[in-house]
């Protein structure tokens, strides 16, 4: 059974991160229609998340996502999908 456990904490978890992703993309949406270059929204956000989890979490946290994301980048796996004609 605890085999099943695991992946009912998989989908809530899977089902948590696609709703703080929508959260997040209406509010670059928001920032975007008020003026607000992405450069500054993505700063903006970066700092809030990661003081954040420093406070709830602590600096090895934060380091360890800042490195996840660091390889996520180099990638590739952020870019968008090019489309082909």
């Amino acid at each position: 059974m605890a085999h099943g456990f695991t992946d009912l904490d998989a989908l809530v978890r899977e089902e948590k991160r696609l709703t703080a992703e929508e959260n997040h993309c209406e509010a670059w949406a928001d920032g975007l229609s008020a003026g607000i270059e992405p450069e500054i929204i993505a700063e903006a956000a970066l700092a809030t998340a990661l003081g954040e989890l420093l406070r709830a979490s602590g600096e090895a946290a934060v380091l360890s996502l800042i490195e996840r994301m660091r390889d996520r980048v180099i990638a590739g796996e952020f870019m968008p999908e090019l489309s082909r004609h």
